[in-house]
């Protein structure tokens, strides 16, 4: 679910309640002086000349009242990259220009997924940068292909979400058969509508994409601020061309080792972590929720509404996968907490559906945009590497996790098992090992629940010289511009001058409750920026 991922290591909320925050500095420092001796050779084939779309862009005005500077541009580049001629695709741009004198060239950036739209990022984080720092470079945002506004845009059709789904957890026969069910019919459009391009969306192809994008821009260099699956299609662009990169900003970073499969089983541990934290805080406010004083009581009401829920769906829209939906965002960011606790609640202890239902509808329901942006996530995770095709295998896996983890794993394994049925042959994923690069800069909470801390770690073994700043005790998924001023003054100062170190800075506090008229609350910063980011990526 990196929009889903993650690998079966130990959570990062175990490691950091056992040392301090110098600990873990400790460590990073100690690893980075085996990142030199990790480099080795491209995995992926030489990209071709990028001979269509090297044109340069055509620039409209497309302002709104919040970025009144925003221009928009097309982009055409080729489906199959190893033929630069043939048929052509294009790419949805958005553009803030630099105003200062002295341009350090164009700011890539993409809010994640696979499947995340970015033309909105663009304005926002060129307005949330300080002056000084947005002033020196043309922030871009890109729909990347497949996805938005760009074209052909893939939606492999309507329904998949639809309520009341299956239960997730598949305690019988006939409930794990529908769920098959649904998820190869959903391969089976995928082929059926896309057939001609499903063997060319993937990041490998994405990120040659963001060559011809630099061509066209007239840029010698560019610089890339990618957040979640964003982090891994930055390290494969930087892979593939490492003498193009200026600034490299990878936050809440995807462990590489464990592209797809083994990414999500991690994942899942990491939700489930998360999710007791949120139980914990539901608990401390008892005095609000009515739930219980101890966490793990607040826990068995949860999973008492779950059940319930299995023969009574709320509103007839929310059975347990929904109510799995509604809650999982509570592991991207805090700042939904209240709102779901208010929900929990009115259900749990006042017997009433209604604010439950209208959690789901602002939470869980999928959009009808969803079913583009969940069309290309399982595009692009599917065709990335290989997924095991023996279901016994999936079952295995899923009930070991699912002991340890209940709350997301069948879910999760739903939403992506649609790669144990793709019709397109995996790629064998690229190792982003890199010595090449100028001094990358990570971000990464220690209690992140959809990209664990261990990936950072991981990535930050392979990018030799990257530094890594620690958001300790921090749990919400996309760090950067989120109000920490701590982490947004080492994000200006690395884009400004190229340098960067190790550090450790606090998390922002947790929220507190509000009352219950307020949609979304906002916490110590954050909203905004998850309002782009999403969910499951």
């Amino acid at each position: 679910m990196l929009h889903p991922t993650l690998r079966p290591i130990p959570h990062p909320t175990k490691e950091g309640k056992s040392g301090p925050a110098l600990r873990r500095a400790a460590v990073l420092l100690a690893v980075s002086t085996l990142a030199a001796a990790l480099a080795s050779p491209v995995t992926a084939a030489a990209p071709a000349a990028p001979a269509p779309g090297a044109e340069a862009l055509k620039w409209s005005n497309c302002a709104t009242s919040r970025y009144p500077t925003l221009q928009c541009a097309s982009l055409p580049v080729p489906l199959d990259h190893a033929n630069p001629t043939g048929r052509q695709i294009s790419l949805a741009l958005t553009r803030v220009p630099h105003t200062a004198a002295r341009s350090q060239g164009p700011l890539l950036v993409n809010p994640g997924g696979p499947g995340g739209s970015g033309r909105t990022l663009a304005g926002f984080v060129a307005s949330a940068l300080p002056k000084e720092v947005a002033a020196q470079y043309d922030v871009i945002g890109f729909d990347p292909r497949g996805v938005g506004k760009s074209e052909p845009a893939l939606d492999c059709g309507t329904g998949h979400f639809t309520p009341v789904r299956p239960d997730s957890v598949p305690l019988d026969e006939e409930t794990e058969r529908a769920n098959l069910e649904r998820v190869k019919a959903f391969a089976e459009s995928c082929q059926t509508k896309h057939a001609d391009v499903l063997p060319y969306i993937g990041t490998v192809s994405a990120a040659r994409d963001l060559e011809v994008l630099r061509t066209a821009l007239r840029a010698d260099r560019l610089s890339y601020f990618g957040y979640s699956y964003g982090t891994y299609l930055g390290a494969v662009y930087a892979k593939l061309h490492p003498d193009r990169v200026h600034r490299l900003v990878l936050d809440s970073v995807v462990d590489p080792a464990g592209v797809w499969y083994e990414d999500n089983l991690a994942q899942d541990q990491a939700f489930d972590s998360r999710h007791k934290a949120f139980l914990a805080w539901v608990a401390r406010y008892d005095s609000t929720y009515h739930l219980g004083t101890d966490p793990a009581e607040v826990e068995a009401r949860w999973y008492a509404m779950r059940t319930a829920l299995r023969t009574a769906p709320a509103g007839a829209k929310v059975g347990p996968a929904e109510l799995e939906d509604t809650f999982m965002p509570g592991g991207y960011f805090n700042g939904y907490w209240p709102h779901l606790a208010t929900a929990f609640a009115a259900y749990a202890v006042e017997g009433d559906p209604k604010p439950l239902v209208a959690a789901y509808e602002k939470f869980g329901a999928v959009e009808p945009s969803a079913g583009n942006s969940y069309s290309v996530y399982t595009a692009v995770q599917c065709r990335d590497s290989a997924w095991p095709r023996n279901w016994n295998q999936w079952r295995a896996d899923m009930w070991r996790t699912h002991v340890k983890a209940p709350f997301m794993t069948w879910n999760n394994a739903w939403y992506n098992a649609p790669c144990a049925f793709w019709p397109a042959e995996p790629l064998v994923a690229p190792d982003v090992t890199n010595a090449a690069l100028p001094q990358a800069l990570l971000f990464q909470a220690t209690e992140d629940a959809a990209t664990p801390y261990e990936g950072a770690v991981s990535m930050r073994r392979k990018l030799a010289g990257s530094a890594l700043v620690v958001e300790e005790g921090g749990g919400n998924h996309g760090i950067a511009l989120s109000g920490n001023k701590c982490l947004d003054e080492k994000l200006a100062s690395y884009l400004l001058t190229g340098k960067a170190a190790d550090a450790v800075c606090p998390a922002q506090p947790a929220p507190t409750p509000i009352p219950a008229t307020r949609a979304v609350p906002p916490s110590a910063g954050g909203a905004a920026l998850h309002g782009l980011l999403g969910f499951r990526g």
